[in-house]
Formats: C-alpha cells, structure tokens, sequence
C-alpha cells in the first residue's frame, strides 16, 4: 500500500493530523465503530479522566485492528466524538498524539462536540477507518 499525506495547508501537521490521505494499492478497509472506555464487559470506566478515557478507548480501538489484522499505523481516518472539546484538546491530545506519533501515523479526521454518549460518564468515543 502506498499512502501519500495531502496537506494544501500546513497548520494540521502541527496538531498531528493530514487533511487527507491518498490510498493506492490498499486491498483491505476495516470500518471501525466507535470505541469508548469500557472494560470487556462493556461497563464504562475512568469517569471524569479525559486522559485515562482516551488511552483505553484508544486500547479499545487498538484490540478491534488487531482482530482484523492491523495496527493503529493502517489508520487512515479518525473521528473524535466528546462531551467536552476543552478537556479533549487539553488532556486527550498529548495520550492522542504519542501513541499515534509512535505509530507514525496523522490520520484525516474529524473532532465534534457532542451533548452525550452512550454512558454518562463517558467523555470520549473513536471511530476509525483502517486500510493494509
């Protein structure tokens, strides 16, 4: 697979993500749904931990790639849904940003702020798109 960053502005490099991501020769897609912190038996956990929800939604998403073959570097797009955009940008994006950054990756993507999720204690949900 050969994967070209296509950045027209270069203001995203520096909050670690591409504005897109040309794909060629991919030939596998893994639509991931939207993954929290929840422990295997889908209890939330971590309430009130911007930084400790990201990091186990991000295990989450990690365990979903891993069952279809891949790793957080085949992420293409990600999508980030939070109650609180504030604590996202402030406690979630240094968690976001070494484990991405480990991965070499800057996937596209997409952050809303959301009134709920799931859960009530839930502040944070991932949803990515992977390709191999």
């Amino acid at each position: 697979m050969d994967r070209k960053a296509v950045n027209p502005w270069q203001w995203s490099v520096n909050f670690g993500f591409n504005q897109a991501e040309l794909i060629e020769g991919g030939s596998k897609v893994l639509y991931c749904s939207g993954q929290t912190s929840v422990d295997g038996d889908g209890a939330p956990q971590n309430a009130g931990n911007m930084g400790a929800q990201i990091g186990l939604a991000l295990d989450n998403l990690e365990a979903v790639l891993a069952g279809g073959g891949m790793t957080l570097s085949n992420l293409v797009r990600l999508n980030f849904y939070t109650t609180d955009v504030p604590a996202f940008m402030g406690e979630a994006t240094p968690v976001l940003g070494a484990r991405l950054g480990a991965a070499q990756v800057m996937p596209a993507g997409t952050l809303l702020g959301v009134a709920s999720l799931a859960f009530p204690e839930l502040m944070v949900e991932i949803e990515g798109t992977a390709v191999a």
